[in-house]
Protein backbone atom coordinates (compact mmCIF):
# COMPACT_ATOMS: atom_id res chain seq x y z
CA UNK A 1 0.00 0.00 0.00
CA UNK A 2 2.65 2.51 1.06
CA UNK A 3 6.24 2.52 -0.17
CA UNK A 4 8.95 1.93 2.40
CA UNK A 5 10.85 5.00 3.52
CA UNK A 6 14.33 3.60 4.14
CA UNK A 7 18.01 4.42 3.83
CA UNK A 8 21.21 2.81 5.01
CA UNK A 9 22.10 2.73 8.71
CA UNK A 10 19.18 4.68 10.16
CA UNK A 11 18.81 5.11 13.90
CA UNK A 12 15.35 3.57 13.93
CA UNK A 13 12.84 2.07 11.52
CA UNK A 14 9.23 2.16 12.69
CA UNK A 15 7.15 -0.83 11.65
CA UNK A 16 3.38 -1.10 11.85
CA UNK A 17 1.06 -3.89 10.79
CA UNK A 18 -0.38 -2.18 7.70
CA UNK A 19 -1.59 1.17 6.43
CA UNK A 20 -4.80 2.26 8.09
CA UNK A 21 -7.82 3.14 5.97
CA UNK A 22 -7.09 6.87 5.80
CA UNK A 23 -3.38 6.31 5.17
CA UNK A 24 -4.18 3.98 2.28
CA UNK A 25 -6.68 6.49 0.85
CA UNK A 26 -4.20 9.38 0.82
CA UNK A 27 -1.01 7.35 0.32
CA UNK A 28 0.71 8.62 3.49
CA UNK A 29 1.84 6.94 6.69
CA UNK A 30 -0.07 7.59 9.93
CA UNK A 31 -2.58 9.95 8.28
CA UNK A 32 -5.63 8.97 10.33
CA UNK A 33 -7.16 11.90 12.21
CA UNK A 34 -6.72 10.30 15.65
CA UNK A 35 -3.22 8.94 15.11
CA UNK A 36 -0.57 10.29 17.50
CA UNK A 37 2.51 9.20 15.54
CA UNK A 38 3.67 12.56 14.22
CA UNK A 39 2.92 14.33 17.51
CA UNK A 40 4.81 11.81 19.66
CA UNK A 41 7.89 11.97 17.41
CA UNK A 42 8.04 15.71 18.03
CA UNK A 43 7.12 15.58 21.73
CA UNK A 44 9.87 13.06 22.50
CA UNK A 45 12.50 14.85 20.41
CA UNK A 46 12.82 12.09 17.83
CA UNK A 47 12.17 14.82 15.27
CA UNK A 48 13.32 18.42 15.75
CA UNK A 49 9.84 19.76 14.97
CA UNK A 50 6.32 18.57 14.34
CA UNK A 51 6.08 16.91 10.93
CA UNK A 52 2.94 15.84 9.09
CA UNK A 53 2.21 12.78 6.95
CA UNK A 54 3.01 14.80 3.83
CA UNK A 55 6.53 15.36 5.19
CA UNK A 56 7.39 11.69 5.82
CA UNK A 57 10.38 11.83 3.45
CA UNK A 58 12.04 14.30 5.83
CA UNK A 59 12.33 11.54 8.43
CA UNK A 60 15.32 10.11 6.58
CA UNK A 61 17.23 13.33 7.33
CA UNK A 62 16.90 12.66 11.06
CA UNK A 63 17.71 8.94 10.91
CA UNK A 64 14.17 7.53 10.88
CA UNK A 65 12.54 5.12 8.42
CA UNK A 66 9.07 3.63 7.98
CA UNK A 67 7.67 0.28 6.84
CA UNK A 68 4.80 -2.14 7.51
CA UNK A 69 4.46 -5.91 7.80
CA UNK A 70 1.66 -6.02 5.22
CA UNK A 71 2.29 -4.09 2.02
CA UNK A 72 -0.73 -5.37 0.05
CA UNK A 73 -3.50 -4.82 2.61
CA UNK A 74 -4.92 -1.94 4.61
CA UNK A 75 -7.34 -1.30 7.43
CA UNK A 76 -7.50 -2.05 11.13
CA UNK A 77 -5.14 -4.73 12.44
CA UNK A 78 -8.06 -7.14 12.89
CA UNK A 79 -8.95 -6.75 9.19
CA UNK A 80 -5.52 -7.70 7.85
CA UNK A 81 -5.37 -11.34 6.75
CA UNK A 82 -2.51 -13.26 8.35
CA UNK A 83 -1.45 -14.30 4.85
CA UNK A 84 -0.73 -10.61 4.08
CA UNK A 85 1.79 -10.31 6.93
CA UNK A 86 5.40 -10.76 5.80
CA UNK A 87 7.81 -10.86 8.74
CA UNK A 88 10.50 -12.49 6.55
CA UNK A 89 10.34 -9.44 4.25
CA UNK A 90 10.95 -7.21 7.28
CA UNK A 91 14.00 -9.26 8.30
CA UNK A 92 15.40 -8.90 4.77
CA UNK A 93 14.87 -5.13 4.87
CA UNK A 94 16.62 -4.88 8.23
CA UNK A 95 19.55 -6.97 7.04
CA UNK A 96 19.86 -4.84 3.91
CA UNK A 97 19.47 -1.35 5.42
CA UNK A 98 21.02 -2.10 8.86
CA UNK A 99 19.17 0.27 11.19
CA UNK A 100 20.18 0.22 14.84
CA UNK A 101 16.60 -0.28 16.07
CA UNK A 102 13.35 -1.61 14.70
CA UNK A 103 10.50 -0.05 16.68
CA UNK A 104 7.11 -1.71 16.44
CA UNK A 105 4.11 0.59 16.59
CA UNK A 106 1.97 -1.75 18.65
CA UNK A 107 2.26 -5.20 20.20
CA UNK A 108 0.53 -7.04 17.37
CA UNK A 109 3.19 -6.01 14.85
CA UNK A 110 5.94 -7.00 17.30
CA UNK A 111 4.40 -10.39 18.18
CA UNK A 112 3.97 -11.16 14.50
CA UNK A 113 7.55 -10.23 13.58
CA UNK A 114 9.23 -11.74 16.63
CA UNK A 115 7.02 -14.82 16.87
CA UNK A 116 6.58 -14.54 20.63
CA UNK A 117 4.73 -12.59 23.33
CA UNK A 118 6.18 -9.14 24.04
CA UNK A 119 6.07 -6.35 26.58
CA UNK A 120 6.58 -2.66 25.88
CA UNK A 121 10.12 -1.35 25.69
CA UNK A 122 13.43 -2.69 24.46
CA UNK A 123 13.45 -6.41 23.81
CA UNK A 124 16.72 -6.99 25.62
CA UNK A 125 18.86 -9.79 24.27
CA UNK A 126 16.93 -10.04 20.99
CA UNK A 127 17.90 -9.03 17.49
CA UNK A 128 15.83 -8.98 14.34
CA UNK A 129 17.81 -8.75 11.14
CA UNK A 130 20.63 -7.20 13.17
CA UNK A 131 18.41 -4.49 14.70
CA UNK A 132 17.42 -4.20 18.34
CA UNK A 133 13.63 -4.56 18.64
CA UNK A 134 11.55 -2.10 20.64
CA UNK A 135 7.81 -2.43 21.27
CA UNK A 136 5.79 0.75 21.62
CA UNK A 137 2.14 1.41 22.41
CA UNK A 138 0.27 1.90 19.15
CA UNK A 139 -0.31 5.48 18.11
CA UNK A 140 -3.62 4.55 16.48
CA UNK A 141 -6.68 6.31 17.80
CA UNK A 142 -8.30 2.86 18.14
CA UNK A 143 -5.63 1.87 20.70
CA UNK A 144 -6.00 4.82 23.09
CA UNK A 145 -6.84 2.62 26.08
CA UNK A 146 -3.35 1.08 25.84
CA UNK A 147 -1.53 4.38 25.43
CA UNK A 148 1.54 5.21 27.49
CA UNK A 149 4.20 7.73 26.57
CA UNK A 150 6.91 6.11 28.71
CA UNK A 151 8.13 3.47 26.20
CA UNK A 152 8.29 6.22 23.56
CA UNK A 153 10.42 8.34 25.89
CA UNK A 154 12.71 5.36 26.52
CA UNK A 155 13.17 4.84 22.80
CA UNK A 156 13.88 8.55 22.28
CA UNK A 157 16.55 8.50 25.03
CA UNK A 158 18.24 5.53 23.37
CA UNK A 159 18.17 7.21 19.95
CA UNK A 160 19.62 10.41 21.46
CA UNK A 161 22.49 8.30 22.85
CA UNK A 162 23.18 6.87 19.37
CA UNK A 163 23.16 10.32 17.87
CA UNK A 164 25.49 11.74 20.53
CA UNK A 165 27.92 8.83 20.15
CA UNK A 166 28.07 9.42 16.39
CA UNK A 167 28.84 13.12 16.87
CA UNK A 168 31.77 12.43 19.20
Amino acid sequence: MLPDILAAELDVVFCGVAAGRRSAEVGMYYAGPGNRFWTILSETGLTPRLLSPEMAGELLHVGIGLTDLAKDASGADSEIPRSALAPARLVELLETWRPAIVAFNGKYAARTALGRPVDYGEQTGLSLGGATPWVLPSTSGAARRYWSVEPWRGLAATVRSFRAARRS
